[in-house]
């Protein structure tokens, strides 16, 4: 044991500073023969003299600067060979080695490497070119090394064209697990894809953001750099700062463990595919090679701290590449991996979740301000980079929110006050409909309710007003499919057909007191009442046919208010809506024009004056409706149309029923047939003096025959069957009817 020691001594003083070479064997730095020879590459030097010519001459340079921890690696090679050799696994054959000072130099390194190309037990050291060299005897069979990345590189390259299997123990640059590039590539150590990995993952870990890099300027620190970049990226990871120094001050710490053992021999040839299936173990892991050549350890994650001026190295957890888990052995480690994320190391204060990063200035992404997430977006995280999209059609946010909310359904509800308040006015109308049916009912045979069309023309108003009053329902609560289809179509037909009724009557009111001649024919000609009132509605009933059947309402949801969904009935055609309440205004406005022209007619049973009111209001509520209609918006949109339906259709039943009710109630002497003829009697007496005096200023030369004429003569024209026409509009009897129209010609004789 001293005399290795004493050995050991020796060659650490002879290699301090390397021997110029002046000889291929001075190149060597320790070989031993053998039947198999294996090739080693070490860094025993820090670097190679500069040369002093110029131009630089092409010779290998002196190496300076002994590395210890370099040389004890070559010492761990032939350590491990020697064991091979002493032991029975290889029996009858010795391994041989030679091993290469490559002086941190990829200028050395690509030297030997020619020397291990050369020709096996050849005394001309050459490397002979060949287009195939599957039977060339190389003069080693395998090489160790190197350390540098950068030198394993340019070493592996070569090594490629006779495909000599390649084994580093500190090369760990990712580009060499590109088999296409490095076939014949292996190491012992992790890929710095996986140490950068754990970097990036033990930074996240900590809370940090905000970080320096030092690297060294070569392949092996240049790659590291830019994939701990983009390892750093995908954590969230800003680098504030790269600093590159000089390949030469690298701190060589990392010690690597080789104990390879060989199972049999095997053919030349098959060497590199026995390596890379080897597996092997340390006697607690099992180690192999994976299909990039990457051997399947991890890492040991160690912390620095300075005790006493002195600096120590403590060993935290060990980090599984597989897994990608940080392994805690101690509580210890566990104590310094929370003081790890104590340490504040941030651009910016972290977003809380409702709020998003906004960037700033800075060329860096972890340099942000936070701002809240606008209405109808939320972020559930912390410094998120934009806040989510809620669904617009189901959910909504409010402003800096961390979640979505789903939207309330709304519509008019039965529980809601206005709801309750416009069906109570709907259920009054409809009392008020059967009170004055019920009265017309009692008082059939009175001279008002004959006036009045009949019973049965009575009935079929108040059945549609109550109708009207009804359609009022089908626009509160739930849409469905059959109301949204109901409503509009039960309140066109009904009104139309109400107000049918009532162009009818304003028609018979003036055609009976009509003593325009022309006039008088041409009303004649157009009253029909059957068949005015069946065209009149079954019009309506085509247009709202056409309109269920080619674009029926249907139920929709709204979904354009931020925070709640409208339910409502879409009209389907806003062209068949218009249609059916245009129409329902051209009949209106005839009845209108009938019931002006006939307001001055008898007072006390004059209906055609609170129809041109009746149907004023209608045209008022109407024309009201339709910007309101068209700009409000939400659930109280069918309330609208409710409350304009209410205010015609309580103007029309008011207008028409309650004064023949009043009358009826509390004016019972004047709902008599004596009281009845008497107004007729004066009311045509009034109308027959007016139309003397108007002929007769007409023509005053001629009065006396003129009017003598014009008695007899107009009497025939205004009215050719009077005792028909009064029967006919205020329901009294023919005789009577006669006995009117006698005194109707002696009144109108006698003041003319």
């Amino acid at each position: 044991m001293a005399l290795l020691i004493i050995v050991i001594t020796c060659l650490v003083i002879i290699l301090d500073t390397s021997q110029s070479c002046h000889t291929p064997d001075d190149f060597v730095a320790i070989t031993s023969p053998g039947h198999i020879m294996i090739g080693g590459l070490f860094a025993i030097h820090e670097k190679m003299l500069s040369s002093d010519d110029h131009p630089r001459r092409p010779q290998i340079q002196k190496c300076v600067g002994f590395e210890i921890s370099a040389f004890l690696q070559a010492l761990a090679m032939i350590h491990s060979i020697e064991v091979i050799n002493n032991s029975t696994l290889l029996s009858g054959v010795k391994l041989g080695y030679e091993i290469y000072d490559t002086c941190t130099e990829v200028t050395a390194a690509v030297a030997a490497t020619l020397r291990f190309l050369s020709k096996f037990n050849c005394s001309r050291e050459t490397v002979t070119f060949q287009c195939d060299y599957s039977s060339y005897l190389p003069r080693v069979k395998a090489v160790i090394g190197a350390g540098y990345s950068e030198i394993s590189m340019a070493v592996s390259r070569m090594l490629n064209l006779q495909l000599m299997p390649q084994v580093s123990y500190e090369s760990t640059a990712e580009i060499l697990s590109d088999k296409v590039r490095f076939p014949s590539f292996l190491r012992t150590v992790p890929s710095d894809f996986y140490q950068t990995k754990a970097m990036a993952h033990l930074i996240q870990q900590s809370g940090w953001n905000w970080i320096g890099l030092i690297t060294t300027d070569d392949d092996y620190g240049r790659l590291a750099l830019n994939t701990f970049a983009i390892q750093a990226a995908a954590n969230n990871v800003c680098i504030a700062f790269k600093e590159v120094l000089p390949a030469f001050l690298s701190d060589n710490t990392i010690e690597v463990r080789i104990n390879q053992t060989l199972e049999k021999i095997i053919a030349e040839a098959q060497l590199l595919d026995v390596l890379k299936n080897v597996t092997f173990t340390d006697g607690r892991n099992s180690f192999h090679f994976d299909a990039h050549g990457d051997l399947n350890t991890g890492y040991d994650v160690v912390i620095w701290k300075e005790l006493g001026g002195l600096m120590t190295v403590t060993k935290m957890a060990e980090y599984d590449l597989q897994h990608d888990v940080f392994i805690i052995t101690s509580q210890e480690a566990k104590r310094e991996f929370r003081k790890l994320k104590q340490i504040l190391s941030k651009c910016s204060k972290e977003c809380s979740p409702g709020q998003m990063k906004k960037a700033t200035g800075s060329q860096h992404m972890c340099c942000y301000d936070c701002v809240s997430c606008p209405e109808n977006h939320y972020s559930n995280q912390t410094d998120m980079d934009h806040c989510l999209l809620c669904n617009n059609e189901t959910h909504w946010a409010p402003v800096r929110s961390t979640m979505c909310f789903e939207k309330e359904v709304e519509y008019l509800d039965w529980n809601d006050s206005l709801a309750l308040l416009l069906i109570a006015l709907s259920l009054l109308g409809i009392a008020f409909v059967l009170a004055i049916g019920i009265i017309f009912t009692r008082n059939l045979n009175t001279p008002v309710v004959k006036s009045s069309g009949g019973l049965v023309v009575c009935y079929v108003m108040l059945t549609c007003h109550a109708l009207n009053f009804a359609s009022t329902g089908f626009f509160i609560g739930e849409p469905q499919d059959f109301a949204c289809k109901t409503r509009q179509t039960l309140f066109g037909v009904s009104f139309t057909l109400c107000v049918s009724c009532i162009l009818m009557k304003s028609l018979k009111i003036l055609l009976a007191f009509s003593f325009d001649p022309k006039l008088k024919t041409f009303l004649k000609c157009l009253y029909r009442p059957v068949p005015i009132v069946l065209t009149c509605t079954g019009i309506q009933v085509v247009i709202c046919t056409l309109w269920l059947v080619l674009a029926a309402p249907v139920v929709e949801e709204n979904i354009s208010l931020p925070r709640v969904i409208i339910l409502e009935c879409e009209e389907g055609s806003v062209l068949a809506f218009g249609t059916m309440l245009g129409y329902i205004a051209v009949l209106a406005f005839l009845c209108f024009v009938f019931a002006f022209k006939g307001r001055k007619l008898p007072e006390n049973y004059n209906e055609a004056k609170f129809l041109t009111f009746g149907m004023l209001i209608y045209f008022i509520a109407w024309i009201i409706f339709i910007p309101v209609y068209a700009t409000t918006f939400g659930k109280y949109l069918p309330a609208v149309e409710i409350i304009v339906i209410l205010i015609s259709n309580y103007g029309i039943l008011c207008c028409t029923f309650f004064p023949k009710c009043y009358v009826i109630l509390y004016k019972q002497k004047t709902n008599t047939k004596s009281a009845f003829l008497q107004m007729v009697y004066n009311y045509s007496s009034h109308s027959a003096n007016n139309l003397a005096l108007s002929h007769v200023s007409l023509n005053p030369t001629n009065h006396d025959t003129a009017v003598t004429n014009l008695s007899h003569n107009d009497k025939a024209a205004a009215c050719p069957n009077s005792n028909h026409c009064l029967a006919q509009v205020f329901g009294i009897g023919r005789e009577n009817a006669t006995n009117v129209s006698k005194t109707l010609h002696q009144k109108r004789s006698s003041s003319i």
